[in-house]
């Protein structure tokens, strides 16, 4: 008999997180002997479009899936209401199926699942995605001058404590965010309860054999860009820790030795959004594409860069960062310029031999070589495995699974 494993989101399966980065877990550690039930949030919108894609997905793997309306106001209360019903169906489930391990992604679904380990006996996984609360602050989502974001902030950095001396075990997504936890006083002994599993890629759909020279041509023409000209290339959202301006200077600086240059930007994001920044820059507007496509289209589409970029506003909550672009691109073997400070990132880089990392000290970046003198695409394409395969993450959630189970 599988062991049956309660999965609780605040994220939405529907969501581009919940099918890169939940899923495809579950749906490698199936086999293994496990039955997940997810509960998660949906937002209407991306629920009435997506639905019935996630739930053949669900129902191919064997996963049953209780998907829940995501409330968006008001602010705070709708929360308070979300987790409520979170924990009003976990615990209803618990009652027909007896979890054996409650999963939870992130800090709201670990107030529900310390409270059932408390209750219920139920072994507690707390898989972080992040110093959450330092996040919001940073990120500018709370203010921590207005008094009840301050409250809300102390009472989740309360529990962020609890919340790591309590759990049976820790997933962290970085060497760097685990290295901070264990540094701080009281939380030594925490070493051997957390795993470090990154945000993984599928190296089956990443795999540039897989991407032949027909479509590649076939891609630069329908984009308008040449057979020989150079492509700096970026993929992801744009948006709060993201930094485009850092971002569009560079191209500058990449294009004064590669004047004919494009800086193409495969993303979700508003074209005019890339392009209304770029001239408020004075950086060439002539010379950007932006792109939406789906995520099976990804790989071409990275494909045609030349090099690609993503800088990223370093601090503390950024130590336990770990952005699914870099496994992607390294997965496709493309030279990265990145910055430090966010994570592994950097050690990542270097270690793998996968592109340069660039400081942020210069707005102009004219004090820095362009050169990557020692990228080599095979040893990046050997970390993407070693160090982001899906694989390596599946299996390093079925240990941590075996010993919950001992």
């Amino acid at each position: 008999m599988p062991t049956n494993v309660l999965y609780l989101s605040y994220d939405g399966m529907t969501d581009s997180l919940g099918q890169s980065q939940v899923l495809p877990y579950l749906k490698g550690l199936t086999p293994k002997g496990f039955q997940f039930h997810i509960i998660s949030f949906e937002k209407e919108e991306r629920f009435e479009k997506f639905r019935d894609q996630i739930q053949q997905i669900c129902d191919d793997a064997g996963i049953i899936w209780h998907p829940l309306s995501y409330t968006k106001k008001p602010p705070l209360l709708s929360t308070i209401y979300d987790v409520r019903r979170m924990r009003s169906l976990a615990r209803k489930l618990h009652k027909q199926l007896d979890f054996k391990i409650v999963h939870c992604r992130s800090y709201l679904s670990a107030l529900v699942g310390m409270k059932m380990q408390k209750d219920l006996g139920i072994k507690f996984l707390f898989d972080m995605r992040g110093f959450w609360a330092d996040e919001r602050v940073e990120g500018n989502i709370w203010s921590l001058s207005n008094p009840v974001f301050k409250t809300v902030y102390d009472f989740f950095k309360k529990k962020e404590k609890q919340y790591f001396l309590k759990a049976d075990h820790i997933v962290s997504l970085t060497y760097c965010g685990k290295d901070e936890i264990v540094s701080w006083k009281g939380f030594e002994h925490l070493k051997d309860k957390i795993e470090v599993i990154p945000c993984c890629v599928d190296l089956h759909k990443f795999d540039p054999s897989k991407v032949t020279d027909e479509a590649k041509k076939q891609a630069r023409t329908e984009l308008g860009i040449g057979e020989n000209q150079k492509v700096l290339g970026y993929v992801g959202s744009i948006g709060t820790w993201y930094m485009l301006d850092e971002m569009l200077h560079f191209f500058k600086r990449f294009q004064s030795e590669n004047p004919d240059a494009i800086f193409l930007f495969i993303t979700g994001e508003p074209a005019e959004m890339v392009r209304k920044r770029a001239a408020e820059l004075g950086v060439d507007n002539g010379k950007f594409l932006v792109k939406s496509v789906l995520h099976s289209e990804v790989p071409l589409h990275v494909s045609l860069f030349t090099a690609s970029v993503f800088f990223i506003r370093p601090s503390f909550s950024k130590k336990a960062s770990s952005p699914t672009k870099q496994g992607e691109l390294m997965a496709m073997g493309v030279p990265i310029y990145c910055n430090d400070g966010v994570g592994d990132t950097g050690k990542v880089i270097r270690d793998y031999r996968a592109g340069k990392v660039v400081p942020l000290d210069d707005m102009s970046f004219s004090q820095i070589s362009l050169e990557i003198n020692d990228f080599d695409s095979m040893e990046t394409q050997k970390g993407a495995n070693e160090f982001y395969g899906l694989e390596t993450g599946v299996q390093r959630y079925y240990s941590v699974y075996q010993k919950l189970m001992k």
